[in-house]
């Protein structure tokens, strides 16, 4: 069965917020270290830790405190 489509756009928007952040910080980093660089020499270097950081990272963290809010459903409360 395929998330709804309410659900992928609530995943797109929980992935925005945290992988925004990230690209942010690794471009202040990145950018000093390489004046005179062309954007695709720069991306090549960025694209991988980036692509790494969401996959070991950002999606588990998203999964495990998100995951009820993603798909739609209410936390359960124990009583």
């Amino acid at each position: 069965m395929q998330p709804s489509l309410a659900s992928r756009l609530r995943m797109a928007l929980v992935m925005t917020v945290f992988v925004y952040p990230v690209v942010t910080l690794y471009l202040y980093i990145l950018m000093p270290l390489t004046p005179g660089w062309e954007m695709w020499q720069r991306s090549l270097v960025l694209v991988p830790f980036m692509a790494t950081t969401i996959v070991l990272l950002i999606v588990p963290f998203i999964g495990k405190h998100f995951g009820t809010f993603i798909a739609g459903q209410k936390k359960s409360v124990a009583a």
